[in-house]
């Protein structure tokens, strides 16, 4: 299809200002084969071929729906990376490869050393330098950032000249590399920043980058528009235009892609598997390995839900075969814990984790003994607990269902409060709108490598990077544990420590992990491929789009 056949739809702003949501819940299937098929894991794709026809426009569907800011300190969305390049890419294989920065690396076991490209510019034609990426970073040494875990243990952050900066730590810091590669590595303009203040990267104050693309308008409420950036260092994008719109009912999204309404999307609901395999689509369902995986835990330390006993029995009483074959459709696979094999593929330990992993025991179903662990937990069961989860997504509402059956199974009680996208997303940020949650349904992903990403968010003390223990989970064991796993300097010994952490906290069951997700994108045919990654959920850090 040429730039001048392209479809131009009004029905598109239509679906992107949809309020009315229809998903709704589903029961759980008895039978654990029906309708899922598995996918074989050797098929999964990685990557797609890179565009080679330039085109005008294409229409993304963010399904996560409108972001409340673009700013890469405080959101993680698809739209941030297509704008702003980080210091550090993700390749498709879950490694990590230079960026922005021509080289990063530790100089010494304290001491982080970074040299930024010179061919490197913001939109507006000033070239980025050492004191932009000064900013940038120390946006990121607050709790208010949803990068603070990986910058805890920073002490100083200097520019040496103009294309140098040295980051200074209290310890060695294993993960501050691979978080570089995400929005932690995420290079702002200092001077736009600063005139913006509190309206950075909202549709009012926007920002300044050095990506793909500049960020031409925000409608709220209806799309986000982004044009390519001539003069971009990596070379200027095929696609001319993108428009982000804002569709979270699955069942309107996935009439939109099959129908050709819309170009493509990350992250699709696997639950219209079906409708998008099927036959007369306008374009096809691409599967890939992920870090993605669906799971619900506890929002507070005075509820019962911060009780590992009533975690451990709702883990025993939840069938995961059947969870990935009833809400995944089969694109999926049991996950263990919260820390998905697929994070540490690439790691030079990677052996060590590996057999970690495979040593943990089978998610199994036994609800005699989760019976037993209610009784001993001592709760009022006569109190329901509440499960949170966003509307006008299927799946939430299907694992809400399922949760619910298997809390009836075990003599306890569980009520639903469906929350709106943006009022979901404003729980994980404000604790005052958790009051009265007992739990929070969520399919989390780590945007980068590094077997630590979840555990130091989840079970450390807040001044450690635990944004998210919001339970006041504390065990000395797994916090020295994670800490020394952290500072080791050697990969093996940083490895095992990691292991007896994971020995630990994986019967804590602080998160209740469900399922490993594999990562879904539906393409339609008139586009020939992206140049990097559709197979990680937080991917592209730069999404390039073509047309045949």
């Amino acid at each position: 299809m040429t730039p001048t056949t392209r479809r131009r739809l009004a029905a598109v702003t239509a679906l992107a200002t949809v309020t009315a949501l229809a998903a709704t819940a589903c029961a759980p299937r008895t039978s654990t084969t029906e309708n899922a098929e598995q996918v074989d894991p050797t098929s999964l794709v990685t990557a797609l071929p890179a565009a080679t026809t330039p085109v005008d426009e294409v229409t993304w569907a963010v399904v996560e729906g409108e972001p409340q800011t673009l700013d890469p300190a405080s959101s993680a969305n698809v739209i941030i990376p297509n704008l702003c390049d980080s210091l550090l890419t993700v390749e498709p294989d879950f490694t990590i490869e230079a960026g922005i920065a021509e080289t990063a690396e530790w100089i010494d076991p304290v001491t982080f050393e970074i040299t930024i490209r010179d061919d490197v510019s913001f939109w507006d034609g000033t070239p980025v330098t050492a004191s932009d990426v000064v900013y940038s970073l120390e946006r990121n040494r607050t709790p208010a950032s949803q990068w603070f875990a990986a910058f805890a243990l920073i002490s100083n952050i200097e520019a040496t000249d103009d294309d140098t900066v040295l980051v200074h730590f209290t310890a060695p810091d294993s993960t501050f590399r691979d978080a570089l590669g995400g929005g932690g590595g995420a290079v702002m303009s200092q001077a736009f920043g600063e005139a913006a203040g509190q309206e950075l990267g909202t549709s009012g104050g926007g920002l300044m980058c050095a990506g793909p693309y500049r960020l031409e308008d925000w409608k709220p409420g209806t799309e986000i528009s982004v044009v390519a950036n001539p003069d971009y260092w990596g070379g200027a994008p095929l696609t001319e235009r993108i428009r982000f719109v804002f569709v979270t009912d699955g069942a309107t999204l996935t009439s939109a892609l099959t129908a050709g309404e819309i170009d493509g999307a990350f992250n699709v609901p696997p639950g219209s598997r079906q409708s998008f395999e099927g036959d007369g689509g306008a374009g096809r369902l691409i599967v890939g390995p992920s870090t993605a995986s669906y799971s619900f835990g506890p929002t507070s330390a005075d509820s019962a839900a911060a009780d590992p006993l009533v975690r451990q029995a709702l883990s025993l009483a939840i069938d995961r075969q059947v969870y990935i074959d009833t809400v995944l459709q089969g694109l999926g696979e049991v996950q263990k814990t919260i820390v998905p094999p697929f994070v540490f593929g690439g790691m030079e330990a990677k052996d060590i984790y590996q057999d970690a992993y495979d040593a943990l025991p089978e998610p199994e179903v036994d609800l005699d003994r989760a019976k037993e662990l209610i009784a001993e937990s001592g709760i009022d069961t006569s109190v329901p607990l509440v499960l949170a989860i966003p509307a006008g997504a299927k799946e939430f509402s299907q694992t809400a269902a399922i949760v619910q059956s298997a809390a009836n199974d075990i003599g306890l009680t569980i009520t639903i409060d469906e929350r709106q996208p943006a009022d979901f997303g404003a729980l994980f940020f404000s604790p005052e709108l958790r009051a009265g949650i007992d739990f929070v349904s969520t399919v989390g992903y780590l945007e980068v490598p590094g077997v630590l990403g979840y555990p130091q968010l989840f079970m450390l003390p807040a001044d450690l990077g635990g944004i998210f223990n919001w339970s006041g989970y504390s065990n000395d064991v797994v916090t020295a544990d994670l800490q020394a796993a952290r500072t080791a300097t050697d990969p093996t010994a940083a490895a095992d420590a990691f292991v007896k952490a994971q020995e630990v906290f994986a019967p804590d069951q602080l998160q209740v992990t469900l399922a490993g997700a594999h990562h879904l994108t539906y393409l339609s045919d008139d586009l020939t491929g992206i140049t990097t990654s559709v197979a990680i959920y937080s991917s592209p850090w730069a999404l390039h789009l073509g047309a045949e």
